[in-house]
């Protein structure tokens, strides 16, 4: 019988899991004093393949050697909580850019007008977490943009915008449970609602640009879709379906996703920066988003 006090880890690859990851996790274990347990070897599923171990006890900071060793040996890693019940979830959240698609709107605008560098370098300080107003940090690159013809949107959208790995099949599943998809970003309403109409989102938040005469003011229109507004809308759509947070799953990659992932039912990190990836029950470099799924079984 499960340990219903114990973490399960679970080891995800494209790969079958190198057999050698067993033992490294065995050994780093008990030289921890940790009693870790194989419980269900060699699965496969679809295109990936798992393997689960029980530990009673789990300290945080062993998590992310944990990953190390896993990494090491081709596989992601995820930590699944002794509460962590997949018949539970009703509700799955998601960041768009990086996340959800291959790449960061605003940049991508950006390289048509010549700014991507400055704009790209204002993103990548913010999604790291060192510029911590991203309020700020957005209406600075938005202000970049002054001038720029909305065609230019549409062009990023149906030249360089592609969903991420696994993406289709993760929200196709999503909704086949009926659960409630959140679309949640600190990117634009041009591309969240046009994901909405091809992905099929229950609901979308997201920034608004200005545009006068087809180009860009350089402004956004309203409340700007910050780190907290993020969670606050997670919030919002569990408490409209009467459940709590902690029946939803939470994904992101940047430092502005950390609040809403905290406290979710399972919280994912893809292709995440370090201080996400942490904090993060499941992260993955290697295995598409779909490999969520593994995680709902």
């Amino acid at each position: 019988m499960a340990d219903i006090h114990a973490t399960t880890l679970v080891a995800i690859s494209k790969e079958p899991i190198n057999p050698a990851l067993d033992s490294a996790l065995k050994d780093f274990s008990s030289k921890q004093g940790m009693e870790i347990t194989n419980t269900h070897p060699n699965e496969s599923s679809s295109h990936y393949f798992s393997e689960r171990w029980s530990v009673p006890f789990l300290h945080e900071i062993h998590r992310t050697v944990l990953r190390n060793i896993a990494a090491e040996h081709g596989s992601d890693l995820a930590f699944l909580s002794p509460l962590f019940d997949p018949a539970n979830i009703r509700v799955l959240a998601m960041d768009m850019d990086s996340t959800l698609i291959n790449i960061e709107c605003i940049d991508e605008i950006a390289d048509f007008a010549g700014k991507k560098a400055d704009v790209a370098k204002i993103t990548e300080a913010t999604m790291r977490g060192e510029i911590k107003d991203f309020k700020e940090s957005l209406r600075k690159r938005v202000a970049l943009l002054e001038g720029i013809s909305v065609d230019v949107l549409t062009s990023v959208y149906q030249e360089r915008l592609r969903p991420n790995p696994g993406a289709t099949e993760l929200l196709a599943a999503a909704h086949q449970r009926g659960l409630h998809t959140l679309l949640v970003s600190g990117g634009f309403t041009f591309f969240t609602d046009q994901l909405r109409e091809q992905m099929g989102f229950t609901q979308t938040q997201s920034n608004t640009l200005e545009i006068v005469n087809n180009k860009l003011t350089g402004k956004v229109l309203g409340n700007i879709v910050d780190g907290a507004a993020k969670a606050s809308y997670l919030e919002q759509a569990c408490a409209s379906l009467g459940v709590r947070k902690v029946q939803s799953i939470a994904m992101g990659d940047g430092a502005n996703d950390l609040l809403m992932m905290d406290g979710a039912g399972l919280s994912v990190a893809y292709k995440a920066k370090p201080l996400v990836k942490e904090k993060a029950d499941a992260a993955f470099d290697r295995v598409g988003l779909d490999a969520t799924l593994l995680l709902l079984d």
